[in-house]
């Protein structure tokens, strides 16, 4: 647990080699979440034809600014629930450090909701990332997932316009596009997101730039432009 929960950000906490999370095709796996209320739901108890769901936290750059584009998605697409499964701190410091707790992990949580206004369906990870670990552990991930619970799509890094692209695409009932380009974080949300963490967030995430700019913007980026995507139908079996 010590391990996962980390109290300084490197780059090598992330596999950016290989994203170990559910294939193209495959099953979606369900987990008994904490809600910000006192009670549990199923991360894939929901009603509509698809379920997007979102990696994040209240100290990921990238994940806060993906969430005013994510918010236009769920005002477009009607047949599709949104969910955020909160995980560990991307970018920890003293301001918002790395969860010791459940209830601190559902604290920050909360904050997300209540102070930075976002209004989809939060549900909290375990204090050991169990459900983290098998959506592949990235800090800003996203799935498309039927109610047969079969992944129709899936990022690594969530470039929100390629969601909405695969959104639109099952929704007409053809296969989700591809998962994008890896797009950084707006400077202003990243800068902002960074000193709201606090001391040590800033410093430790800049230690890491080099890196992240060679195996997203570079590597990730090149696999995405000469790679092949599996194409699976809105209605798949799983």
């Amino acid at each position: 647990m010590a391990d996962y929960n980390y109290d300084k950000f490197s780059s090598g906490e992330y596999a950016l080699s290989k994203f170990h999370a559910p294939e193209l095709g495959g099953k979606a796996p369900d987990f008994a979440l904490d809600d910000l209320d006192g009670g549990t739901q199923n991360l894939l108890d929901f009603d509509t034809e698809f379920l997007v769901l979102e990696i994040g936290s209240i100290t990921c750059p990238l994940f806060q600014s993906r969430r005013k584009t994510m918010t236009s998605l769920v005002d477009k697409f009607d047949n599709a629930s949104f969910a955020i499964l909160y995980v560990r701190e991307a970018h920890p410091g003293s301001h918002l450090p790395q969860h010791k707790t459940k209830a601190d992990k559902i604290g920050n949580a909360r904050a997300l909701r209540d102070a930075d206004g976002e209004g989809r369906r939060i549900l909290v990870d375990d204090i050991s990332g169990a459900a983290h670990a098998r959506y592949g552990k990235y800090p800003n991930a996203v799935f498309i997932i039927n109610r047969n619970g079969c992944v129709l799509f899936r990022a690594d890094w969530n470039n929100p316009v390629a969601t909405g692209k695969a959104l639109a695409a099952l929704s007409a009932g053809k296969p989700a596009t591809g998962m994008g380009m890896f797009v950084p974080p707006k400077p202003p949300v990243a800068i902002k997101t960074l000193k709201d963490a606090g001391p040590g967030a800033v410093p430790d995430f800049l230690k890491s730039l080099p890196s992240l700019i060679w195996n997203n913007l570079i590597k990730r980026n090149w696999r995405v432009l000469t790679g092949r995507v599996p194409k699976v139908l809105p209605d798949a079996q799983c």
